[in-house]
């Protein structure tokens, strides 16, 4: 039979590469064995371990009350083992399973700074925390339980370049801003799942934190990975599934009539893992008086949620299926600002308004190495879909709605040891409506927009000490013809539809400059990444432009830092400097803005954001943890389009609105035996911010800076019963994180968990 030369010639290559990917799933499996003990020789019970693979989805266990544990049906082939406990790491170790032959593998836990993570949210696959070249802080679930956190709005305060300002007490709306971007800048997952309405819109209130086993914070635009909302960066919480089956209960009350009851439970048998569980708190709010003397009431909030998540694993195909479901309500009552008033405008106490939310979210994951677990390519999909409603009840009453469809696919190649590569596509449908985004008789009108995405990204591990990763995103913009209202207070014109495409790009890179996170004690590494993001209209501008042509609003974005370990693994010091160029930003102007602009609504702003982020994780000793965050920050507003001014009531070189110029935190934590403490300082520096009544065109005042301290403690009693109690606002500072909101005054809270099978 003839062969064609070229064909012949390759045909061996082929068949080396498809048996080096298929023989494997036909060997035999085997297990990892192991014990964990910690720097004194003595055996550490609860250690988490990870074993991971080349493609296949990480399996996690933890350690017996003997410190030994067990990984079974483990394919043939290359595993990296990662080994930590509060407080502890252990270097990671790479191990070579044979066919049918258990390996034994000892892990000696040491002081660590930092808990050595698979961060899953900084690149296409998982990466260890120490390897990640992006601004990366990591924010264990036993952190959050040791600071007695359980909202997101608290738990981001201590995280350097994020900025929470909150619009009074709980449930009241929390923004972020992200290294000086706007508070829809920051792209939001709950097991991988967007939480963020329409155009990137996040009220960080809608968001409570239960049985999380850690949040990943990605600084830095991140288009590249995750499109259109990621332009400032990625939140990314991550709840607890799997492992020893546990239970625990919650129960608290405290200051302002505040209750809190929560379950839980989560385990893993025979290959199936769960995690379920519910959530509810309540508060009577602010009752005193208003800056004028009126009593403030409707300042009460609830908040209620549920969550179920199912998982199951093929051991020996690596298969691994996820389903998750998630339900949250939300009410608060709206009683305006009445606090500051520099400009003498109060409205009194709104007594009838409230908001409510519902969220309703679910989505499958399914992972499948294409030749067995130990295959060097899998292919990851996810398809998940959310609906998000709200009503606000007031003299002009209103709903609004979010929803959103996502399909994506990706492949992932360990092509070689040093070189891995991801490809794949993404979809993502969503709509945005409102009582007030109307079509004239035809009364509301939704806004549709679609987004199809092609991604790729590569991983090199250059030499021991270089990698780089490299990624790109093509996405095509469509939305939907959008018919105009010309009776509305602003008309607008009818919108045809519109196409556009946009390529975001994404480098990163680390570089050890000095010793091995995996050998050394003390090391040093330089890490930088650039970038661009992009981020389209949401609901509201487009419903408030005459302008049919409105551009998504873009940015560029580098930074670079050095990581720096000392005293055995004990500390870590690190500095990043960052600049971030915002261009086409979308704000509200008047028609008389000579030689800008004619419309209400308009990409004519453009602005910058520089600054540094410097942080110190210290562990002198078992037990004893204390963390500093410091974030210095310069915003700028710069000349519109086409003129040498700003935007009234702007000027060029104005700082941008509730950015601080300095923030800064220090977190100190202490166990020991049955008794754990936490205190906690936040500073945070003056801020420009807008007349409470009117907003930026009632005029702009300078809101004073503050500082707060907060302190708990907790003891464990028999029969997993642990009694806990915090203040916060330990001094009863009176201050205000947005103008004319006061924040609650000196909290108390106490409360008692119940937990089994941990």
């Amino acid at each position: 039979m003839h062969c064609p030369s070229r064909l012949c010639r390759q045909a061996p290559l082929f068949l080396s590469l498809f048996l080096s990917i298929a023989v494997p799933a036909l060997a035999q499996d085997a297990a990892l064995r192991g014990r964990v003990v910690d720097p004194d020789g003595h055996p550490v019970a609860g250690a988490a371990i990870v074993v991971q693979g080349p493609t296949a989805s990480p399996q996690s266990t933890l350690s017996d009350a003997t410190g030994t544990f067990e990984v079974t049906a483990l394919a043939p082939g290359r595993y990296t083992v990662h080994a930590s406990a509060p407080g502890l790491g252990a270097p990671v170790q790479e191990v070579v399973i044979e066919s049918g032959t258990p390996v034994d593998v000892a892990l000696a836990l040491r002081l660590a700074a930092v808990d050595e993570h698979l961060v899953v949210t900084a690149a296409q696959v998982d990466q260890p925390l120490s390897r990640v070249p992006d601004s990366t802080t990591v924010i264990a679930g036993a952190e959050l339980r040791a600071r007695q956190q359980f909202t997101a709005s608290q738990a981001l305060r201590s995280v350097p370049g994020l900025v929470v300002q909150q619009n009074g007490g709980p449930g009241a709306v929390a923004s972020l801003f992200t290294r000086g971007g706007e508070s829809d800048y920051t792209l939001v997952l709950v097991d991988g799942i967007r939480a963020n309405g329409f155009g990137g819109g996040m009220d960080l209130s809608q968001l409570p934190l239960a049985d999380v086993d850690r949040i990943e914070v990605v600084r830095g635009p991140q288009s590249a990975l995750y499109g259109a909302d990621a332009i400032g960066g990625v939140v990314h919480v991550i709840t607890r599934s799997g492992g020893v089956p546990s239970a625990q209960g919650l129960l608290e009350g405290g200051s302002r009539a505040m209750r809190r009851a929560a379950a839980s439970t989560a385990g893993e048998h025979r290959g199936v893992r769960w995690q379920a569980g519910g959530d509810y708190f309540e508060e009577g709010g602010f009752t005193g008086r208003a800056a004028n003397g009126e009593l403030v009431t409707n300042d009460d909030a609830w908040t209620a949620q549920g969550a179920v998540t199912l998982g199951w694993r093929a051991a020996r195909s690596g298969a691994d299926l996820q389903g998750t479901l998630r339900y949250l309500e939300t009410s608060r009552g709206s009683p305006g600002p009445y606090g500051a008033d520099p400009a003498g405008r109060f409205f009194g106490v709104d007594r009838t308004a409230r908001t409510r939310t519902d969220r309703l979210s679910g989505g499958l994951r399914w992972i499948q190495p294409w030749f067995g677990a130990s295959s060097r390519v899998r292919q990851r999909t996810e398809v998940d879909a959310a609906d998000y409603d709200l009503v606000f009840e007031s003299a002009f009453p209103s709903e609004g709605e979010s929803r959103r469809t996502h399909v994506r696919t990706q492949t992932d190649v360990a092509a070689a040891p040093a070189l891995g590569l991801t490809g794949g596509i993404e979809w993502l449908g969503e709509e945005g409506g409102s009582t007030y985004i109307t079509a004239g008789t035809a009364g509301e009108v939704p806004v549709k927009r679609s987004v199809l995405g092609l991604f790729a990204e590569a991983r090199w591990q250059a030499s021991a000490r270089l990698s780089v990763t490299a990624g790109v995103r093509g996405e095509r913009i469509h939305r939907d013809a959008f018919p105009g209202d010309p009776s509305a207070f602003t008309p607008r014109p009818d919108f045809p539809a519109e196409t556009l495409t946009s390529v975001n790009p994404k480098l990163a890179a680390s570089w050890m400059v000095a010793g091995d996170p995996a050998t050394s004690r003390a090391w040093t590494r330089v890490h930088g990444a650039v970038g661009t993001g992009i981020r389209p209209p949401d609901a509201f501008e487009m419903a408030f432009t005459d302008n049919s042509g409105l551009k998504p609003e873009r940015s560029r974005s580098a930074d670079i830092g050095v990581a720096q370990v000392l005293a055995g693994g004990a500390l870590l010091l690190d500095a990043t400097a960052f600049l971030n160029t915002y261009d086409d930003l979308i704000i509200s102007v008047g028609r008389t803005f000579a030689g800008a602009s004619r419309w209400s609504t308009d990409n004519i702003s453009n602005a910058r954001a520089r600054g540094a982020e410097l942080s110190a994780a210290w562990r002198p000793g078992v037990g004893l943890s204390l963390q500093v965050a410091y974030s210095v920050l310069s915003t700028e507003i710069l000349a519109v389009d086409g003129s040498s001014s700003a935007p009234p009531p702007y000027a060029v070189g104005d700082r941008l609105l509730r950015r601080p110029s300095h923030q800064a935190s220090i977190d100190a934590s202490w166990t020991r035996d049955r008794l754990a403490a936490f205190a906690q300082v936040l500073v945070r520096g003056e801020t420009l911010d807008a007349e409470p009544a009117w907003g930026p065109t009632g005029g702009l005042y300078t809101n004073p800076g503050y500082g707060t301290a907060s302190l708990g403690a907790s003891v464990r009693l028999a029969g997993g019963v642990t009694v806990l109690a915090r203040v916060l606002n330990l001094f009863d500072r009176a201050y205000e994180e947005v103008l004319g909101y006061p924040a609650p005054r000196r909290t108390a809270y106490v409360g008692v968990r119940l937990a089994a099978g941990r």
